[in-house]
């Protein structure tokens, strides 16, 4: 299962993560950084008066890979 990660910068210049829960697994880095910056754009994340997304920073898909051990349910 492949996860995508979003670093932005908030606006303290620190970096923050967003990992949506539900993304299309195939997404080019064109097409993430356009929606990366109409995100930044917006400045609906606030929190503790820290903007949130103001610039993107970095974009990933994360691998995990699950072995199952055993299952009492099947």
């Amino acid at each position: 299962m492949k996860k995508l990660h979003l670093t932005f910068f908030n606006s303290e210049g620190k970096k923050h993560k967003m990992i949506p829960r539900v993304a299309n697994e195939n997404l080019d880095a064109t097409k993430i950084q356009q929606v990366m910056e109409e995100i930044s754009g917006s400045a609906l994340f606030v929190k503790k008066g820290v903007t949130l997304f103001v610039a993107p920073a970095s974009a990933k898909y994360v691998e995990t890979i699950e072995t199952e051990l055993f299952d009492t349910e099947g």
